[in-house]
């Protein structure tokens, strides 16, 4: 059994986190810390401690696993109180400010023989997973171009943001998940080209990037997202010499989530219907033509604590390495530094 501890209360963990460490039957969600316990956003679940005594987290000997949910300015504090106190630690995106202090959090937990990981839940998106599954089967032939996009259409944050910040950028809050599925995948690249804007103008919410990775063999993976984008692009767009994939959806459990269908007893949480699957459309060996929808792999977020228990309880070696992330940290902090 992995016992954990939760610092933060809010959305983080109520909607991201416990839906998926309490449907892990090796995982006990013990106690979760929150500085005002008057404030009662989220419902509160009966087996789970309440305390706003963070030591309550740090010196109970039974919590092996903290899971930081706070704002990034806290991340490196909290994880670093963690691991000084003997616990593993899962902090969530982005990590931490700069990359200087992932390195450091890194080289703590390997002096103390302990963990510290961030949270890349969107490595089990089924639009990810999906993806992964075509260019694995090789009918795409050797790969030319992909394309990840993540974009909205909520132009009020942009609107009601009047000044920048680094860290609460768009980059920072959403390049973290797709920088992560595409070094995860391919690797970190050769170089970047940078294309990182404030739609509004100088000084405002940085609220666009356009992310060109470039590997080896001429493959360019290009990360896209706007916060414009009424109509959004597809989520994903692959093309290699002998075909082209497309996956216009993205992955349905956060659409689950919001509307409080969870994975506990819901075999169908987060699953594709069939106008959602991508579509593939390729020339066999035999130059055959193939068009055909490929039905969508299975996102699961809980498999994020299933890698954590391996690793902490069985010995496993963790799944979201520390130069991943490190790689992620440094194009994101390079990305946003041409904006003011």
């Amino acid at each position: 059994m992995l016992s954990i501890g939760y610092i933060g209360n809010g959305k983080s963990t109520n909607r991201y986190h416990l839906p998926f460490a309490l449907n892990h039957d090796q995982i006990h969600v013990k106690t979760i810390y929150a500085r005002n316990l008057s404030k009662v956003d989220w419902e509160r679940i009966p087996s789970i401690q309440y305390t706003d005594d963070i030591n309550e987290l740090f010196d109970d000997k039974e919590i092996q696993l903290i899971v930081v949910c706070t704002a990034v300015e806290s991340h490196f504090e909290y994880a670093k109180l963690a691991l000084e106190h003997g616990k593993h630690v899962l902090v969530e995106k982005p990590f931490m400010l700069t990359t200087d202090e992932a390195r450091f959090i890194f080289d703590l937990a390997r002096e103390k023989g302990l963990i510290a990981q961030c949270y890349q839940n969107r490595r089990y998106d089924s639009n990810f997973l999906t993806t992964q599954q075509v260019i694995q089967s090789g009918k795409l032939g050797e790969l030319l171009e992909v394309e990840m996009h993540y974009d909205y259409y909520r132009p009020d944050t942009p609107n009601q943001t009047h000044h920048f910040s680094q860290y609460n950028s768009y980059l920072y809050g959403h390049g973290a998940h797709t920088l992560d599925q595409a070094i995860s995948f391919f690797g970190k690249p050769n170089r970047v080209h940078y294309d990182v804007r404030q739609l509004l103008g100088t000084g405002r919410m940085n609220d666009y990037f356009d992310l060109d990775l470039y590997y080896d063999n001429a493959l360019k993976v290009s990360i896209r997202s706007s916060f414009f984008r009424l109509v959004p692009r597809p989520v994903a767009a692959v093309y290699g010499k002998k075909g082209v994939f497309i996956k216009q959806t993205e992955d349905r459990q956060e659409e689950h989530l919001k509307m409080f269908y969870l994975p506990q007893g819901h075999p169908d949480f987060g699953l594709d219907l069939p106008q959602h699957y991508g579509t593939l459309t390729y020339v066999d060996d035999d130059g055959v033509y193939h068009e055909e929808k490929v039905i969508s792999e299975k996102g699961d977020y809980t498999r994020v604590y299933d890698d954590l228990y391996k690793a902490i309880v069985e010995g496993h070696e963790k799944v979201v390495k520390d130069e991943e992330t490190l790689a992620v940290m440094e194009i994101m902090e390079q990305g946003i530094s041409a904006c003011r």
